[in-house]
Formats: structure tokens, C-alpha cells, sequence
């Protein structure tokens, strides 16, 4: 195998690995954190959150995709291709499902308070879990084909 090939896998991994454990904590640690200090701060808090998430995030995702195809185009088992389809959809994803709800989460004229807000804000948890999913997922083909050369 070519150094060439040996990076780009490395790459790939390194980037959904790092998508993948960003988005489980997002969902297992961060939101439910937020969630506890009541839904008025969390609201607030999601906007500067949201931004610095979003720019790493599809970084990341964006990066492990052109790595994993790369690795594919030299000819690499096909696994590559199908764990960076799955990594790069969450961009899709983010601006076709979950964008909605983020627009709601982020008008400076949403009433933070309130109990729709609440549920905005336990949506976007489900939402964002579909994204999670998708990335472990890809992280574990992309460590099944590392492992079984």
C-alpha cells in the first residue's frame, strides 16, 4: 500500500472519528447540560454554541469525505466510498432537515422562555442524534476495513 493511500485512511478515520465523538458528546453531554439549566439559558446558549459547531463539524465532515473518496479513486475496497457517503450526509442533512428548526432556534425574535421553545430545542436533540448515528456509523466501517487488512 502507497504512503498516499495510508494517509488518506488515516485522514478519513481521523476525521469522522473526531465528527463522531463531537456529535456523541453534543448528544449525550452538552445538550442535556444546557436542557438542565432551564430553557431560557439554553436557548441563549445554543447560538454560540451552534456557530462554532457547525464550522468544525462540516470542516470535518467535508474533509473525511475527500479522503475517503480519494482513498476509493486509487482503487481501495469500496467501503471507503460507502463510510464518506454516510459521513458527508449529515451536510445535507444539517441544511435540509435540521436547518429549520436551527432558523427557529436562532431569530433574535424567539420568546426563549417559552414552552415551544422547549420543544424546539428537544427536537433539534433528536434531529442531531440522526447525525451521530450516521457518523458512528461510518467511523465503524472505516475502522472494520483498517482492521481486517
Amino acid at each position: 500500500m502507497e504512503l498516499i493511500d495510508k494517509i488518506g485512511q488515516l485522514l478519513a478515520t481521523l476525521c469522522c472519528s473526531i465528527f463522531a465523538g463531537a456529535s456523541l458528546y453534543i448528544n449525550l453531554v452538552e445538550h442535556p447540560a444546557r436542557m438542565e439549566c432551564g430553557t431560557e439559558l439554553a436557548a441563549t446558549e445554543f447560538a454560540p454554541s451552534y456557530r462554532r459547531a457547525a464550522i468544525m463539524q462540516a470542516s470535518l465532515a467535508i474533509l473525511g469525505f475527500l479522503a475517503s473518496m480519494l482513498v476509493w479513486l486509487r482503487g481501495n475496497d469500496g467501503w471507503w466510498l460507502v463510510g464518506g457517503l454516510l459521513l458527508v450526509l449529515v451536510v445535507p442533512f444539517t441544511l435540509i432537515v435540521i436547518m429549520p428548526t436551527n432558523r427557529k432556534l436562532l431569530d433574535p425574535s424567539l420568546d426563549k422562555g417559552a414552552d415551544s421553545t422547549a420543544k424546539l430545542l428537544s427536537k433539534w436533540a433528536s434531529l442531531h442524534a440522526v447525525r451521530t448515528c450516521l457518523s458512528i456509523l461510518a467511523l465503524l466501517i472505516f475502522l472494520y476495513i483498517l482492521m481486517a487488512k
